[in-house]
């Protein structure tokens, strides 16, 4: 059986697609950097002693799920674990972010993960059996200024995979979504020295240990994944926080300075 993991040459990715490897599975290693795809597929391979097979695909493009699912076929693969992880973060308000930004995001996060779990979930619950983890964010929890459109992008795939969850569970089929905090991988561009004191003080979780919490929660079907004790504090504090809290906070001087620039 093979375990599918898109944005997998890197970040989070690459950490799924190596656990994944530890537990047995063959891969199929899903991104727009190719080189990446294939170092990372021959590193697997060589360590684990299982098939990983790199496959390039604009996951932006309008019918890349579609061309994915067809190239997994033609390959007469079978899929056992989906990983939707492949994801952008712009920091910029919504007047100052391109529409050809916008499209990608948009497509990235919603639109080919959403047609992923069509395709593959169906063909899981024909077998019985299967796992299908999307990759959200905690920022699906509350509004966002700076990060608007990650925020409700993300926001849409908890709201899909919860849905999901009760559509499939008699099916065979677990979809769990996973709604980490701050993660330390490249998407935040941090030197190394921010990067250690942001893990040493707990405001940043290594990406091993969300991916090793992920993937305990989608193998024992949960609906949800929120790693980290502080991960479940900030959701609480995000789903109970009034809107016009964040109206204080936007009128420092330094965040306002932030936001100008952005």
């Amino acid at each position: 059986m093979y375990a599918l993991v898109t944005g997998g040459s890197s970040g989070m990715g690459e950490v799924f697609a190596r656990e994944l490897a530890k537990a047995g599975y063959n891969l199929l290693i899903v991104s727009n950097r190719d080189a990446d795809n294939r170092r990372v597929a021959e590193q697997i391979a060589s360590l684990y002693g299982v098939d990983a097979i790199p496959i390039y695909s604009d996951l932006t493009a309008d019918d890349a799920a579609e061309r994915l699912y067809a190239e997994v076929q033609s390959r007469g693969l079978q899929v056992e674990v989906l990983i939707s992880n492949a994801g952008m973060l712009i920091f910029s308000q919504m007047c100052r972010t391109s529409i050809e930004a916008l499209d990608k995001i948009i497509a990235l996060h919603c639109t080919t993960p959403t047609k992923l779990c069509r395709l593959f979930a169906e063909q899981m619950a024909e077998r019985g059996k299967g796992y299908i983890l999307l990759v959200s964010s905690i920022t699906a929890w509350t509004p966002f200024p700076t990060v608007s459109h990650y925020a409700s992008t993300k926001a849409y795939l908890k709201s899909l995979g919860e849905a999901l969850w009760y559509e499939y569970r008699e099916r065979g089929v677990g979809i769990t979504t996973l709604l980490p905090s701050a993660v330390d991988t490249p998407l935040y561009n941090l030197d190394n020295k921010t990067r250690r004191r942001l893990l040493l003080c707990g405001v940043m979780m290594s990406a091993e240990s969300v991916v090793q919490k992920a993937l305990k929660a989608m193998f024992r079907r949960q609906a949800r994944c929120l790693p980290g004790l502080l991960t479940k504090v900030e959701a609480l504090l995000c789903a109970i926080m009034p809107r016009w809290a964040l109206l204080p906070i936007l009128k420092i001087p330094a965040v306002k300075s932030i936001l100008r620039k952005v």
